[in-house]
Parts: structure tokens; sequence; C-alpha cells
């Protein structure tokens, strides 16, 4: 994790595709038309022929310029306002790495890796952005022959606009979280090979929210172990609404098999929207825990009373339904799906759930205890917006679910990524040279990068 311990991630994390990208199997096309054109000018040996040159330091004769081996500075950006919290440096960089370079006329593989310069920022840096497409920070500053690296724009701005696109979202919505865990579910939303970046991207936004707000710090927790690839998380989770289905719909019941099936360093969280009744199936299931658990701390076994101790519970309704909890009264369209008036209900229910119970005196304090130790974390279409209606109404959750909403990429949340060449070398020289609207920019964050 570069800003966190200033340390890259080595090219052997990415598992890349290296002879295909370095052929250009994963580039817009006209990229490897660009560099077949220059590979067969440089050599040809040829120079620039043209009569309409953009101006070049002075004294330096554009025709004296061997076109095929032109040297230039190629600027990455990105453009979404604010800011951009950049991850996928540490990846465009191995790409760099291992695939800069071109193959000669006889096959073989000039690697050019060393030949050429960069400058990057480190992954969980941000650069700010207001609007004004003269003013860009770059992530990421290349100069080297373009031959060399013309093919690979496409992926490396892939890296880059994928990662920090998933991590801006993240960060924003941990923002509107105000620092309460944001568990990261959008895995079913989007191809099997994109997972360890993603969840790298969350991890990295998870730990940059940490840095900035240390009195909200969280941890990271990720559905799918590929999440946890590149920086060695594995994924948690409970049971899915299938389970409930094997078990005749019962959830209850589907819990005490978890229980005492699964090791106890996986969490109880009790999925209760099956039956579109949360409260009903919340209670059901700590009637049939608590018993267990009480039973278990009367005979003084520890280990087997942590088993039935329930953390939480996770209503997952559709937005298309309307929970028997809150049918009763309340406005059908907000509270519809989760809401703030099913999760007060929720939290209502379950602290109260041991006055039902027929509990000896010295355990009734206990088993108040249990009751109101049982969290509420909610999934079901959450974005920031309807993460802050929570906060606003003071809705008692425990941590958000979000899955599609951190893949997000409209005008509000575009993080695009845009590679310029800003300037060319000629005569020995560095000149400016760059399509209309378009310029070299600093960026105080670039370091040097060995690669």
């Amino acid at each position: 994790m570069s800003r966190f311990d200033h340390q890259r991630l080595g090219s052997e994390v990415f598992k890349l595709d290296v002879e295909r990208m370095r052929r250009g199997w994963y580039s817009d096309r006209y990229f490897v038309n660009n560099q077949q054109i220059l590979a067969r000018l440089a050599e040809a040996g040829a120079r620039y022929v043209g009569d309409d040159p953009f101006p070049l330091a002075p004294g330096v004769d554009p025709h004296a310029i061997r076109i095929g081996e032109i040297e230039v500075e190629m600027q990455f950006f990105s453009r979404r306002k604010p800011f951009t919290l950049v991850s996928g440096v540490d990846k465009a960089l191995a790409i760099l790495r291992e695939c800069a370079g071109h193959y000669r006329s006889d096959g073989s593989w000039h690697a050019a890796a060393h030949n050429i310069e960069v400058e990057a920022v480190e992954d969980g840096d941000v650069t700010p952005y207001d609007g004004d497409p003269r003013h860009v920070l770059p992530a990421m500053r290349v100069r080297g022959s373009y031959r060399d690296f013309a093919v690979l724009e496409t992926p490396l701005l892939g890296a880059l606009a994928r990662s920090s696109r998933v991590a801006t979202n993240v960060y924003h919505i941990m923002d509107a979280a105000a620092g309460k865990p944001v568990l990261f579910f959008p895995a079913r939303f989007d191809a099997h090979e994109i997972q360890a970046m993603d969840g790298y991207a969350y991890h990295t936004a998870v730990r940059r929210y940490a840095e900035d707000h240390p009195h909200r710090a969280t941890d990271s927790r990720v559905s799918t172990d590929a999440q946890g690839d590149w920086w060695g998380g594995a994924g948690g989770g409970t049971v899915a609404h299938a389970a409930i289905a094997c078990f005749l719909g019962d959830t209850a019941a589907t819990m005490v098999a978890f229980a005492e099936t699964m090791e106890t360093d996986v969490p109880r969280i009790a999925l209760v929207d099956f039956r579109n009744d949360c409260v009903r199936d919340s209670l059901a299931t700590m009637d049939a825990l608590f018993p267990r658990w009480l039973a278990a701390k009367q005979a003084g076994d520890e280990d087997l009373a942590e088993r039935y101790r329930l953390a939480g519970v996770r209503p997952d309704t559709s937005a298309s339904l309307r929970d028997v909890s809150v049918s009763d009264t309340g406005d059908p369209g907000e509270d519809n799906g989760v809401n703030p008036r099913l999760v007060r209900a929720l939290r209502a229910a379950m602290d109260e759930a041991h006055t039902r119970w027929t509990v000896p005196p010295e355990w009734r304090e206990a088993a108040q205890q249990w009751c109101r130790e049982v969290g509420i974390i909610v999934t079901g279409g959450f974005s920031p917006a309807k993460i802050r209606r929570f906060e606003a109404e003071k809705a008692p959750v425990d941590a958000y679910g979000v899955g599609s909403w951190c893949f997000r990429n409209d005008e509000e949340t575009n993080t695009d990524f845009t590679a310029d060449i800003v300037r060319v070398k000629a005569g020995g020289q560095w000149a400016d040279l760059s399509k209309v609207g378009r310029g070299p920019s600093n960026n105080p964050a670039l370091k040097p990068v060995a690669l």
C-alpha cells in the first residue's frame, strides 16, 4: 500500500498477461498502428518531412528529428471534481516495467523500461480538480521513446481509471457513513477477473479515510478472497437467501446450523428479510440462539457459548416491497425496502427480546446485554445519498453494505483518466507540444520511480 508504507507492489502481484500486452492485444487498435508506423520509420531512419510543425526551441531544425525515435513526455490525469483518490498506480508501473519496449524485425524483444523516466503519485494520494482542464494534476508522467510505450496507453489508463473510480466512490460512501464500517459487496456486478483490483481500490479508500479521519478509523471488509488478493485480505460473510431456502425458509433453523458448524471467528449475522418480516425473523433467530448460549454459559463452556453469540442481523428488503414491520402506517414509497423506520423497529424489538424469555434472575442482565450487542447491518441499494438520510435520521445502523454504487460512473462520479503528450524532445531539449486546450502540468506529489 504505497502511500501508507511507501512501498510499491511488485509486478508479480498483478499476474499480467505480459506477452499479449506487449503485442497490443489489450490496446485500442490505433495505438498499435502508431507503434507500427514509428517502428518502420525507425528502421528506415526517416526524419520529419512536413512543412507545418509546432514551434520548437530556437535553433532546432525539425527536419533533423528522427520521427520513429521521437521522445515524448506524456501525462496521465483524471478530471473528477472535486478530487480523485488515485489507485492503480502500482499496476500501471508494473505494466511499464514488464511491457515497455518493442519487437525487433527479427521477432526478438527489446526491453526498454530502463530507458523510460517515470514520475508517479502513490496509491492513496489525492489529485484535486477545480473543473478547468488547463489545471490538472497528473497522477503519472512518462518520458521516453514513444514507440516503446505507445501500445500501453489503453491498459495504463484502464488500470488508473477503474481502480481510482472505485476508490473515490468508496471514499465518498465512507464519508457519508461517518466512519461506520462499509462492507464491500459489488463482486456479483462485474466480471470475476476484476475482483482483485476492485478489492485493492476499496482497501486503499478505507486506509485513506482512516488517515484523514483517525477518530473514525475502521477496517476493510470484503466478500471474496479474490478482493483481498493484492493486500492480504480475505473474504467474509455469513448466509445467503439461498441458504435459508435450503432450510425451507426457516431463518432461525438456518442460523442454528450455521452456529453449530462454522468456526467462531466467523460472525453470526442473520439475513432476516426472507419472509419480508424482519422483526419476526430476527426475534425467532434470537429465540433459537439465546437459550443455547445461556445453557453453555451456565455449564461454563465459553467456547460453546461463543458459537451462539448473534453478532448482527441484516435486512436486505427489496425496494419493491414493504416489510410487514412497517406496513401499518407511513408513506408506502418512503417505507419500501430497507428504511429508517424498519431499522428503528428492529432495534426496539431486539433490545426488548429478553423480556419475553424465562431467564434466572442472576442472568437477566446478561440476557439484556446479549440482545443489545446484536448489531444491524443494512444492505440493498445503498448510495451516499441514502446513507446520509439514515445518518441524518439517526437510524441505529452499525454497518452499511454497498454493492453496485461502488462502480458508479455517471456525470457526477466520472473518473476516466486521459493521457496526453505534452512535450517532445528535439535537439536535446524538451519543447512544449500538445493539442490545443491541453498542456504540461505539475503535481508536487509526483515522485521519481525506478522501473
